[in-house]
């Protein structure tokens, strides 16, 4: 059986407000909710781990902890880069991270030292039209060591849609009410073009989580019990990562179908099971015309054996045709 290989992984260690109905333990008062953490692969989209946390959890709260049952579980692999969004900005946290020697971006809040750090910015490389890069140094009030720091400023008229917000510390300036502003610290020697566009690609683990939530179920159930919530949610963590798999070695695909295509386009196929001697066949409707991709799809998992191996048949309108062979079934793992 071939064995699947991945190194060198990039985390995005993100949080998310669930929702809750009734009366779930840990649920946040008020507006009921819970605050999940989770470790998701940027490259092969897949999740490392996730903790359920009560719903009035900070963003960094347990993340300690969590960091290293994460670290533990990939303790084979390489991790290469972490990203952090400004939840997570926090001295610990970066000294945590600094002691495992790992590369990280985070994103920075905009309190008012940092306001006054970007305003006093003066030189700015241009990275594109309409974007502009400043690399420095900052030590926050409190903190016993400098960070690097990368600062980005977008212009409103010509980027709109800028990510990033404006200085409300000098709302009444016109040169800075022009622009809106990011900053990252990092342990990174890159240049800050290149720092930029590598945390740009976090915004990638946002479509996770809401492919997560709408697709695979997340937030959509209530259970009274937290470790019961938690353990369902270990069942979606489980799915979503079999179905990457199935995406990156099956489909092959460079458009990322989301699973609500691939229910109605790969899975929803009427289907059904006949046995011929001591043969298990799986019959299938197809289209002729879907027929050949169908079989480039099985042939791709071939090399990823199953416990059993079907003798498939497709229907093409009122008659069946046998396609290919393959072995035996091992009748134990139909019962």
């Amino acid at each position: 059986m071939k064995e699947l290989q991945f190194t060198n992984y990039k985390i995005d260690f993100d949080s998310t407000v669930m929702t809750r109905y009734g009366e779930q333990e840990g649920a946040k008062r008020g507006r009921a909710s819970h605050y999940p953490l989770m470790a998701l692969i940027a490259d092969s989209n897949m999740m490392a781990n996730m903790w359920l946390r009560i719903g009035d959890s900070s963003s960094s709260g347990n993340f300690h902890g969590f960091v290293e049952e994460t670290l533990e579980r990939l303790k084979e692999k390489k991790v290469g880069l972490v990203h952090l969004d400004s939840g997570f900005y926090d001295k610990q946290i970066l000294s945590l991270l600094e002691e495992k020697m790992i590369n990280y971006l985070v994103s920075v809040p905009q309190y008012a030292p940092i306001q006054r750090k970007l305003a006093e910015q003066t030189n700015w490389l241009k990275l594109s039209e309409g974007v502009e890069a400043a690399l420095s140094e900052y030590q926050a009030i409190g903190w016993e060591s400098l960070w690097k720091i990368v600062m980005i400023r977008q212009t409103i008229a010509e980027r709109p849609k800028a990510t990033g917000k404006q200085l409300r510390l000098f709302k009444n300036t016109d040169l800075y009410q022009r622009y809106r502003f990011s900053s990252l610290v990092t342990n990174i020697n890159l240049p800050p073009e290149e720092l930029w566009r590598m945390y740009r690609r976090r915004a990638e683990a946002e479509n996770k989580i809401k492919e997560l939530k709408y697709d695979f179920g997340f937030d959509s159930f209530n259970l009274r019990s937290f470790y019961g919530t938690e353990t369902a949610l270990s069942f979606v963590m489980l799915a979503y990562n079999l179905i990457s798999l199935f995406r990156h070695f099956v489909l092959r695909s460079e458009i990322q179908r989301r699973l609500s295509t691939l229910r109605y386009n790969t899975f929803a196929i009427g289907s059904y099971l006949v046995r011929e001697g001591n043969q298990v066949i799986l019959k299938m409707a197809l289209t002729l015309k879907r027929h050949e991709w169908f079989i480039g799809l099985w042939e791709n998992h071939m090399p990823f054996l199953s416990p059993f191996i079907f003798l498939m048949q497709f229907g093409f309108n009122n008659y069946s045709k046998s396609l290919f062979e393959t072995t035996q079934v091992d009748q134990h793992h139909l019962r």
